[in-house]
C-alpha cells in the first residue's frame, strides 16, 4: 500500500471534519437521470394511492360492519359516515383514472405505458421473462428501463387497470341501485347486476376485487422496493422527482 502524499492526507484530514471529499466523488460510482414521469402523472398516482387505501379499508367495514351501537340510532351515523367516505373516494378513483386517460394523450410516452401492452412484439417476452427471472434470483441483475419494465407494464395492465375498471363499473352499480331507478348511476351501470345475476353476486364480486386489489398493491410495493435497492435504477423517488436514475 503506497503512503499518501501531504495533499492527499490534508484532504482526507479535511473529509474527516467537514465530510466533504472531492476525490472520492470524482472517483465515485456514475449516475444519470432521465425526466419520465411528469407532475400530472405523480400526482394521479399519489392521489390514487390515497382514494384505493380508503376504499379498501371502508370497503371491508362495509362488508363487516361494526357492532351494533347502544342508544338511539339517531346518535350514532359510523357506518354512514364509513359509506360516505367510500362513496367519495370512488369518485375520486373514477375521475382521477378518466383524466389519467386524457393524459396518456397529451403526455409523453411513458404516460401511454399504462393503457396498453405490445402483446404481439417478441422482443417485449423475452423481456418479460428476463425480468421475471430476476424476480425469481435466478439472474444477478436485470436490464436498465426508463419506463415501466415489461413485466410490470403488464402488471400494471391487467393486476391494476383492468381491476380497477372491474371495481368502478360493479361499484357504481351498486351505488345506482340505492339511488334507484332514473339515476344515472343505475342508468349507465344498471345492466351490470342482471349480467352477474342478482345483486348479492355483484357485492360477493366486488369484493373479492378488493382482496386482488390489497394483492396486487402488496406486490407492487413490493417490486417497487425490491428494484429499487437492487436494480440499480430509481423507483419509489421516481414517483416523488420524475427522474429515474441509473447507477453503473
Amino acid at each position: 500500500m503506497s503512503a499518501l502524499s501531504p495533499q492527499q492526507l490534508a484532504q482526507q484530514r479535511l473529509a474527516d471534519v467537514t465530510g466533504m471529499d472531492d476525490s472520492a466523488i470524482a472517483h465515485g460510482q456514475s449516475t444519470r437521470s432521465v425526466y419520465v414521469y411528469e407532475a400530472p402523472v405523480r400526482l394521479w398516482h399519489w392521489i390514487n394511492v390515497l382514494a384505493i387505501t380508503v376504499l379498501c379499508v371502508t370497503g371491508y367495514f362495509i362488508g363487516q360492519p361494526l357492532p351494533t351501537m347502544p342508544g338511539e340510532a339517531s346518535q350514532h351515523y359510523v357506518m354512514g359516515y364509513i359509506r360516505f367516505a367510500h362513496f367519495a373516494a370512488g369518485y375520486i378513483m373514477a375521475v382521477g383514472l378518466l383524466g389519467r386517460a386524457y393524459w396518456a394523450l397529451v403526455g409523453n410516452h411513458h404516460a401511454r405505458e399504462l393503457f396498453w401492452v405490445p402483446l404481439f412484439q417478441k422482443a417485449y417476452w423475452r423481456d418479460v421473462f428476463n425480468m421475471l427471472r430476476w424476480y425469481l434470483f435466478l439472474i444477478p441483475k436485470p436490464n436498465q428501463y426508463v419506463g415501466h419494465n415489461p413485466l410490470a407494464r403488464f402488471a400494471m395492465f391487467t393486476g391494476y387497470l383492468m381491476l380497477s375498471l372491474f371495481m368502478i363499473v360493479t361499484g357504481f352499480a351498486l351505488y345506482g341501485e340505492g339511488a334507484q331507478m332514473g339515476s344515472w348511476q343505475e342508468t349507465l351501470f344498471g345492466w351490470v347486476i342482471p349480467l352477474f345475476g342478482q345483486s348479492q353476486d355483484v357485492h360477493t364480486f366486488h369484493r373479492l376485487g378488493m382482496w386482488a386489489m390489497v394483492i396486487f398493491i402488496t406486490l407492487h410495493v413490493y417490486a417497487a422496493i425490491r428494484e429499487d435497492i437492487m436494480g440499480r435504477q430509481s423507483i419509489v423517488s421516481t414517483m416523488i422527482s420524475g427522474h429515474r436514475t441509473f447507477k453503473d
